[in-house]
């Protein structure tokens, strides 16, 4: 069994893969990966190519086939939320955070599943991709650190939270470039990360709407805690009685 914990893209990742057989060059792999991906992607570095982009140094001809994909999957999202999730908000860097780390977890899970690993588990800051379970899954109450919400059993596929309680009203609705306050916080599980954490985190920025439009998705479930408290969830969120 292989177990691994390191902090890369500013928050820390665990790894736990099951399988016997499976090399520690897997993990390797997996945290190098991430660390290539905080290099070139992170906004908050200057000579990544995400700000290199920003600053216009770079042309959109001149951009890496991943980074033309992780731009194509934040424009799609403006669009099906109607502007309320941007990546390119008036007077800010571009930052395609959101959807960068789900992306780039979801890959790593690859390279996991391309060594041969098929019971492992990824732990990204509280956002997990998973396979060969169940895993149970505990999703940290909004409002109260030491408690959780509600637990949820994954025996495959990925789970991601959008909230307020780790970084405050970091979210914004990209159609009046406020905060999104209608909501506490958001818990989408989907197939892959990549969707989970870009829909988790555009349906937070729309509010309370946004909870309907992440369920009406295919293959979404979701689990949210609005702005009064009330708790909201599709029939099919496989929440641990």
């Amino acid at each position: 069994m292989l177990h691994r914990v390191e902090h890369v893209m500013g928050f820390p990742v665990s790894l736990r893969v099951d399988d016997e057989d499976v090399p520690e060059s897997a993990a390797d792999a997996v945290f190098a990966w991430l660390r290539e991906v905080d290099a070139r992607f992170s906004p908050f570095k200057d000579d990544s190519e995400v700000s290199r982009y920003d600053r216009g140094e770079l042309s959109a001809d001149g951009l890496s086939a991943e980074l033309r994909e992780i731009l194509d999957l934040c424009e799609h999202y403006r669009k099906a939320t109607g502007g309320a999730f941007d990546v390119r908000l008036p007077g800010r860097r571009l930052d395609p955070c959101a959807v960068v780390k789900g992306w780039s977890v979801q890959r790593a899970a690859e390279l996991l599943t391309a060594a041969g690993a098929t019971r492992f588990v990824l732990n990204a800051g509280g956002d997990v991709v998973a396979a060969g379970g169940p895993w149970r899954v505990g999703v940290r109450h909004p409002e109260e650190a030491d408690k959780l919400c509600t637990v949820l059993s994954l025996d495959g596929g990925a789970v991601a939270t959008s909230a307020r309680y780790e970084r405050g009203d970091h979210i914004l609705d990209g159609r009046t470039g406020r905060p999104a306050t209608g909501l506490l916080s958001l818990t989408v599980v989907a197939p892959t990360l990549t969707e989970a954490d870009s829909v988790a985190t555009a349906a937070f920025a729309m509010g309370p709407e946004g909870v309907d439009w992440a369920a009406s998705l295919a293959g979404c479930e979701v689990f949210a805690v609005d702005a009064e408290r009330q708790v909201l969830r599709t029939p099919g969120f496989p929440a641990v009685p």
